[in-house]
């Protein structure tokens, strides 16, 4: 009894050394989606009532959480017994990504004079009390839940690619490490950087001059920073959508990686993701023009901006 207890552990010692060996193999494949994940949850929560912040970053993160539980037995189940279908719902998802960046991107650029009289709407909404903050914080986290979904589909379809071949316990060993990982480092940053205004305002008032001004340069920058990842964001949606498009077609993404290596590290690296940009928008703008066009063959009208 004692030896087969013996051989018990060390079995599951081994297993445990196999999932953690994959689980770094896995994030170090999954740290760029990371990068795009956190700008675009930090673009997310943007223009939220400061003491709502944190409870809408919550509400976010228990909706990755759930959509991760459902990501991963689906994609187990799929890579079981559905493998050619992984890279069809990717597409879709990047496809969906691109058409929601350029969406984005043609409401503020082409329709100004709409969007600014939608924002001076929406401020004199706010001042007069006319908005209702509890459905404009149920749209945000919602929109959210919706982008996180694509993004940690991604996450652990290429997590899923790291362990293929291992036994199944070990692949879901390494996907609940994974998937739980990167939920709360993502959502752990995106905490600290929506309420780095607030760290600022508690430095400023704080005696001595050194936290002082580590306050007033907090509070100084902070603005700038959640502006940044605005932009970020929506270039994240057309790096992440352009890059699962790409790679979607193995001849495209292949000689994309053949190239980026003979071109070296530094300019091998832009290249492909300015590649990737471009590829996601003109697929979204391919996608756009196919919505408009089907919405105004039933005799819609304009696709309604994010």
């Amino acid at each position: 009894m004692a030896s087969s207890l013996l051989l018990l552990l060390d079995d599951i010692a081994s297993v445990l050394d196999d999932v953690s060996v994959l689980t770094k193999v896995a994030a170090k494949k999954t740290a760029g989606v990371l990068g795009d994940d956190l700008a675009l949850n930090a673009q997310q929560v943007t223009g939220v009532q400061a003491d709502r912040e944190l409870p809408v970053v919550w509400a976010v993160a228990k909706g990755s959480l759930v959509n991760k539980a459902i990501l991963v037995p689906a994609a187990l189940a799929i890579a079981a017994w559905l493998p050619w279908l992984i890279t069809p719902l990717l597409m879709l998802g990047g496809a969906f990504l691109c058409f929601e960046g350029v969406e984005k991107l043609v409401h503020r650029f082409l329709h100004k004079a709409e969007h600014a009289a939608e924002v001076e709407r929406h401020v004199q909404a706010m001042v007069e009390g006319g908005a209702d903050p509890a459905r404009m914080e149920k749209d945000k986290v919602r929109g959210a839940i919706r982008t996180d979904f694509i993004l940690s589909a991604e996450i652990i379809v290429i997590t899923l690619g790291a362990v293929t071949g291992q036994p199944f316990w070990t692949q879901l060993a390494v996907l609940v490490a994974i998937a739980l990982a990167m939920t709360v480092g993502v959502y752990g940053l995106v905490a600290g950087i929506v309420k780095l205004d607030d760290l600022g305002l508690h430095l400023s008032r704080k005696p001595g001059g050194g936290a002082q001004a580590a306050g007033r340069a907090i509070l100084a920058f902070a603005p700038w920073l959640m502006k940044a990842l605005s932009v970020v964001g929506t270039a994240a949606m057309f790096l992440v959508g352009g890059g699962i498009l790409v790679h979607g077609v193995p001849q495209v993404g292949h000689a994309v990686e053949a190239w980026a290596i003979d071109a070296g590290a530094l300019v091998g690296s832009l290249g492909s993701l300015g590649f990737n940009l471009a590829v996601g928008l003109v697929a979204g703008a391919i996608v756009l023009g196919a919505v408009e066009l089907f919405k105004r063959l039933r005799g819609g009208g304009r696709a309604p901006a994010h």
